[in-house]
């Protein structure tokens, strides 16, 4: 049976009970005042799905307040739906296609994927390398910057969008920083607040690098420039995979990307990446470890906590 007849991807009721189950373990949760003994779910014929009322605020409210569900009229099975689909989908899913599945406006469907890839993301600093691990460090190129128009005198990515990776090779986990260049003081700052102090860095000969073994257990690099891509277990092969599978995305399946959103998209490919079969991790539990991340970032299309303003 395919994993897209369960229930609660196409009954609405369903869907409520699993995002519930969820987003609230220890039960209903009053987002106003935290209430948990005194809220009963509301009844009748004409209320909607899914409300709650707190007879300690007496407020109404329901399980999307406080996610990227908030003020959407999507039927929850079709958020669920849409989730799954971008969990399950290696190199992305375009709002195109999301649109053509789900049968939502293109609107729609791309503002869906956007607050999914803010579920998606991963605000935690620290951890990479910790206990001794041995993390990779890289920098690509993507698209062109608007705020560097491309000039005949400058390096031939000099115009280009700036994106600083770390891969943990023992936990195989990803983070990716959209960055407004490459000068050393920006990349050890990032190093310094991403990684632990017991790691080794393994890195290429790039000039922002020099001297960061100071910071940490160790500093191994090898010389792309003189054809050296591999010294003993000194490589940076695997962020260059992780390099390989976002490319092929963005280029096959997204195609174009404005700056403003580019930290979105950095943060959908991480969290797959972090969470990709090789590791055990089917694509049902990867869809759900998404919708633990739908609390306290919703997103809007206007106004101060907008697209531009979180960009």
């Amino acid at each position: 049976m395919s994993i897209l007849s369960r229930k609660e991807f196409h009954d609405e009721q369903a869907a409520y009970d699993y995002v519930e189950a969820r987003v609230w373990p220890h039960g209903a949760t009053c987002p106003k005042c935290g209430e948990r003994d005194r809220v009963s779910r509301m009844g009748g014929k004409s209320t909607r799905i899914g409300v709650y009322k707190c007879y300690q605020c007496r407020k109404p409210f329901t399980v999307k307040i406080g996610t990227i569900f908030e003020a959407s009229h999507v039927p929850m099975n079709l958020w669920l739906q849409a989730i799954y689909l971008m969990c399950a989908s290696k190199k992305g899913i375009s709002s195109n296609q999301l649109h053509r599945t789900l049968g939502v406006t293109l609107k729609t469907a791309w503002f869906m994927s956007h607050r999914i890839r803010e579920a998606m993301r991963d605000d935690t600093l620290g951890g990479f390398g910790a206990g001794g691990g041995v993390v990779e460090a890289d920098e690509t190129f993507i698209g062109k910057d608007p705020d560097k128009p491309k000039s005949k005198t400058a390096r031939g990515w000099a115009h280009k969008m700036k994106v600083l990776s770390l891969v943990d090779r023992e936990t195989g986990r990803a983070k990716s920083i959209v960055v407004d260049d490459l000068t050393k003081k920006t990349v050890v700052g990032i190093l310094r607040e991403n990684i632990a102090r017991e790691a080794t860095i393994h890195t290429d000969e790039a000039y922002h690098y020099r001297g960061i073994a100071a910071d940490f257990a160790g500093h191994d690099f090898v010389r792309h420039s003189a054809d050296e891509y591999v010294r003993g277990d000194v490589h940076t092969n695997t962020i260059e995979g992780f390099f390989s599978i976002f490319k092929r995305g963005m280029k096959g399946v997204y195609q174009h990307c404005g700056k403003k959103h580019l930290h979105r998209y950095m943060a959908e490919f991480d969290f797959r990446y972090s969470n990709r079969a090789a590791l055990e991790i089917s694509d049902n539990v990867r869809a759900d470890k998404a919708l633990m991340g739908v609390s306290g970032k919703r997103l809007k299309y206007q106004g101060p906590d907008s697209f531009a303003s979180r960009a």
